[in-house]
């Protein structure tokens, strides 16, 4: 069982008060074209909002293929969870038969790497509250690289053309960290054109440009290689900072973006 570990911290460990937190910042209204999206990992407070948007849009399917930054550096770079997630919501089942049905040429099954990571757990309240009978599939991504991203869409690929399942794939990543809003506002904006574009060796250049800190870069470029192979489009679903609720003189950056086919 992974059990969650920012509960308490990222937002409430008591299940009222979580269920409460989320119902403020959802309102579903599934859009069936949605295969792939953009959402953030912050603590509630923060990105809870702009979370809670995409999240309402999500249409039901069989599993949500959740990809994170890794942020703790432990485990393989490239790693999917088999554990049961555990949040104070209760129990989702990882869907064993899509993870079985991955080629497995570069995501290795580790636990070691989703022991402290945050980035897929906060995404797992919002689909508990909104969806019945799924599954989901975790991989904690610590390398970023072009080549990498597209090794794991195809194996996400293989899997749902082996399985027949419909998905829909989540890329948890925030922004620009740690600038001044109006600073933070412009390079997010330049990042969110360049993945708009759909064009992943331009995506990438403008994040080797700008030298931006998107702690979850490899992982949106996953959800465009993904997104690409379906001929989808991206589309900004909604846009903040920290600096919406606290001091903006230092703040995070955070998008909502649907990719639509």
């Amino acid at each position: 069982m992974r059990r969650p570990v920012v509960a308490g911290s990222f937002y409430p460990a008591n299940p009222e008060s979580l269920k409460a937190e989320v119902s403020e910042y959802i309102h579903k209204n599934p859009d069936e074209s949605i295969i792939a999206c953009v959402s953030p990992h912050a603590g509630y407070m923060y990105s809870g909002r702009t979370a809670g948007k995409i999240h309402s849009l999500l249409p039901d399917v069989e599993t949500y293929v959740i990809l994170g930054p890794n942020h703790s550096g432990y485990g393989s770079p490239v790693a999917v969870s088999v554990d049961s997630w555990e949040t104070p919501l209760g129990v989702v089942e990882v869907d064993r038969e899509f993870v079985d049905a991955m080629p497995h040429l570069i995501v290795d099954m580790d636990e070691t790497a989703h022991r402290y990571e945050h980035s897929l757990e906060v995404q797992v309240p919002f689909l508990q509250l909104l969806h019945d009978n799924f599954k989901i599939v975790p991989i904690c991504v610590g390398m970023q690289d072009q080549e990498t991203a597209e090794e794991i869409a195809e194996e996400i690929i293989k899997a749902q053309e082996k399985t027949g399942k419909k998905v829909v794939v989540i890329a948890s990543s925030d922004m620009h960290h740690y600038l001044p809003d109006s600073q933070c506002r412009q390079l997010d904006a330049k990042v969110i054109d360049a993945i708009k574009t759909m064009n992943l060796r331009e995506y990438y250049s403008t994040i080797y440009q700008l030298q931006a800190s998107v702690c979850g870069y490899g992982v949106i470029a996953v959800a465009m290689v993904y997104a690409n192979y379906f001929a989808a489009r991206a589309e900004l679903i909604d846009y903040s900072t920290s600096g919406d609720v606290a001091d903006k003189s230092m703040v995070v950056g955070y998008a909502a973006i649907a990719f639509k086919v």
